[in-house]
């Protein structure tokens, strides 16, 4: 019999069980959409035309990434999702605080956007810790909170999708099937739709794009420190058709990371698990 598919949640902030309701969606699906936040739509929007002006930029060249801090510039076509040799049909830039300056043009509206999220996804992060089962939360090596204090690893990924030229190489797509590695990624709207989520049965279901709603989905580090209580659920962007072929596509998550020396198992401390990951989608080189 198939299994009915997955439930993508809206959960509005400023509901009384809200905590209850984005944890039990993230268990069910990995993904919850969260409404009626305390972002600015505005400051939202901001930060996108920050990044729309960078993108269409020359001088973008000069911030080229650092492999070995991970942060900067990447050029189109320098990831590939696991398993994949296909390039995701995307440029990024990878803005950690404490290890690179932003661009300048991104420094008026994006650093707060940074914080914001951050501060936001303390609070999301408060609620799963609040609603883990206690035989479950007994597995974490510390409060999902505390593992995120004073972390180095925290990014946010401006992501460019160029308009389609139609010569794509076969099987390329704007981001190829993944699990995203931290602990949950926040993803203001993006600026078209795009984003997939694959149902326990294969199908692809598209994920909600509601100007002004935060996206949030958990990753590979929260299914590991809860021993695969929470799920880590395969997503991926589309190439679009038509008309919206011709239209650029910008995304901005934030990827929350623990601290490099937080124990996720027996075997992985968030650092070592975090250089496989780099390694198996070629971001980092391997040794």
């Amino acid at each position: 019999m198939p299994r009915p598919p997955i439930q993508i949640r809206t959960v509005s902030c400023k509901s009384p069980t809200a905590g209850m309701e984005f944890t039990q969606s993230i268990l069910e699906s990995g993904f919850a959409v969260v409404s009626d936040h305390p972002i600015q739509y505005s400051l939202i929007t901001d930060s996108f035309k920050e990044w729309e002006t960078f993108f269409a930029s020359d001088a973008k060249h000069k911030y080229t990434f650092d492999p070995a801090k991970q942060s900067g510039y990447f050029p189109f076509r320098s990831e590939n999702a696991k398993g994949y040799t296909a390039k995701d049909l995307k440029e990024f830039f990878h803005f950690y605080p404490s290890r690179n300056e932003l661009p300048e043009g991104t420094r008026k509206h994006t650093p707060e956007l940074y914080k914001q999220l951050h501060d936001l996804s303390v609070i999301l992060l408060g609620w799963i810790q609040e609603n883990t089962p206690d035989h479950i939360r007994m597995k974490y090596s510390e409060p999902l909170t505390r593992m995120i204090e004073n972390s180095e690893e925290t990014l946010l990924r401006p992501i460019h999708y160029p308009p389609l030229s139609g010569g794509e190489e076969e099987g390329a797509i704007r981001a190829a099937a993944h699990e995203d590695i931290n602990l949950i990624t926040l993803l203001p709207a993006a600026t078209a739709p795009g984003l997939q989520v694959k149902d326990l049965s294969g199908n692809w279901i598209d994920v909600p794009c509601d100007p002004g709603t935060i996206v949030v989905n958990s990753g590979d580090m929260l299914r590991m420190a809860s021993d695969d209580y929470f799920p880590s659920t395969t997503h991926q962007v589309v190439n679009p058709r038509g008309p919206e072929s011709r239209l650029p596509r910008y995304s901005m998550p934030l990827f929350l990371h623990p601290r490099s020396n937080v124990r996720l198992s027996e075997t992985h401390t968030s650092r070592s698990y975090l250089e496989e990951r780099l390694r198996e989608i070629g971001l980092l080189k391997k040794s």
